[in-house]
């Protein structure tokens, strides 16, 4: 089984290897065919392409890095090192296939690309290619690389999005099972005031936190307003909208706020600090509707994407995101002036703007993210399948819902959930039809 840090590689990162040395990444270039030295060589051969010792070194190195970071467990030695040469592998099959794929990729948006690049490194486009020309890097190869990027992502989307079928049987049969479980559910507006509680905390600071959450009670009986004991006590993200969730139906909602605002008439808050793994909570309950299946909460959104390529890891573009966001948060600058001036998606001309969407229009990581965020909110950076993402809601609305809207919202989600197994044997055709060679260590002289 793959690591989690290696699924899924190429959907993310296709060859991202930093440089030991510095934060600019150095661009593929293929290998000279000559004898190499024991301090580099030819692991692999695919297609035209070469994968390097040196690469499989830079790429464990970055995943180790990673893994100490975040604290995640990873495989033992051989297998980490297998998997490394495995994903390198796959990349280079699924670069060379979009190369001969038609696609094209213009002149503006790659220049967009390089700019991003360059932005994310702290730099302007004139100081990368110093830098790159410092580093041994040629400039025309780096942007041919970063294409490579673009059109890789665009035909994995084309071609695994074609594969995948849906019958009418499977959406007749989700739209049942919906119907038994919801019939006529309950929608939920909860504020909270969440005082965090740090992992492995000792009692005598579980208590401590407690007593605060108590004193937040406290103040609530005595008549202070919710709202702005939230903004200045609350230590989660929605605390600058009064601890406002936002509406939200009750299967989508934690079990244990279900279960602790039931007894609650509207606009009554817990008598008592309610514990979860985060910390000790105080909820209100702003709102209780009961909602059908003919109506639907469309969300008008607006978003920033960056793609991670050989230049720029994941990890790279969620801090430059992280950067925007308080900016945009700070009110130095606009959400939709920043989407126009970074953001690498087609709805960058249009400030990013997403216009009115269903549930089930969004890949699933994007839309519980954009699920969460309050009126006007911004999210953290978001991960997904196309690169990462900074989202602000705009508006939402209940509208009805068309039965021929609902069975193409159930097939937009059913398509989802069978993307990964279509992207595993899509990848696995291309890898068979390729022509792979692994190659041996040279013999130390």
């Amino acid at each position: 089984m793959t690591h989690p840090f290696l699924l899924r590689a190429a959907a993310l990162a296709l060859g991202a290897t930093l440089l030991a040395g510095g934060p600019v990444a150095r661009a593929q270039q293929p290998a000279p065919r000559v004898a190499t030295q024991s301090a580099d060589y030819i692991v692999a051969v695919v297609n035209n392409e070469l994968v390097t010792q040196v690469e499989v070194e830079q790429r464990l190195a970055r995943i180790r890095a990673d893994a100490q970071r975040s604290g995640a467990r990873l495989p033992p030695d051989d297998e980490l090192r297998r998997q490394v040469l495995n994903a390198l592998i796959e990349e280079r099959v699924i670069v060379t296939y979009a190369r001969d794929s038609g696609m094209r990729v213009d002149e503006p948006e790659l220049d967009r690309a390089v700019a991003n690049v360059a932005a994310m490194n702290k730099l302007t486009v004139e100081r990368l290619q110093q830098r790159l020309r410092a580093e041994g890097v040629d400039y025309a190869r780096f942007r041919a690389n970063l294409r490579d990027q673009i059109l890789a992502e665009r035909v994995r989307e084309r071609e695994v999005v074609s594969r995948i079928r849906v019958t009418d049987a499977e959406v007749d049969a989700t739209l049942a099972q919906r119907q038994a479980k919801l019939g006529a559910s309950t929608e939920l507006n909860i504020a909270q005031i969440l005082v965090s509680v740090p992992e492995s905390a000792s009692a005598d600071v579980v208590a401590e936190r407690r007593a605060r959450a108590q004193a937040v009670i406290q103040r609530l009986r005595a008549g202070e307003p919710f709202d702005r004991v939230a903004r200045e006590v609350s230590e989660d993200a929605n605390r600058e909208k009064g601890g406002e969730i936002g509406p939200k139906p009750e299967e989508r909602l934690p079990d244990l706020f279900v279960e602790a605002v039931k007894p609650l008439a509207v606009g009554g808050f817990s008598a008592e600090p309610l514990r979860s793994g985060a910390g000790w909570h105080v909820l209100k309950l702003l709102s209780r509707s009961e909602t059908s299946m003919a109506t639907v909460t469309q969300t008008r959104a607006r978003h920033i994407l960056l793609r991670p390529s050989a230049t720029v890891s994941a990890e790279a573009a969620g801090r430059r995101l992280v950067e925007l966001r308080e900016q945009v948060v700070s009110g130095q600058r606009r959400f939709e002036d920043l989407a126009r001036q970074f953001s690498e998606d087609g709805s960058a001309a249009a400030g990013g703007d997403l216009g009115w969407a269903s549930p089930g229009n969004f890949v699933p990581e994007f839309e519980e993210a954009m699920a969460r965020l309050p009126l006007g909110g911004v999210s953290a950076p978001i991960v997904s399948r196309f690169g990462v993402h900074l989202i602000q809601v705009v508006e939402r609305r209940q509208v009805p819902i068309d039965p021929k809207e609902l069975r193409e919202q159930v097939r937009n989600t059913l398509r989802e959930q069978k993307f990964d197994p279509a992207y595993a044997d899509w990848v696995a055709e291309l890898r068979a039809r390729a022509y792979i060679e692994m190659r041996e260590p040279p013999q130390a002289l």
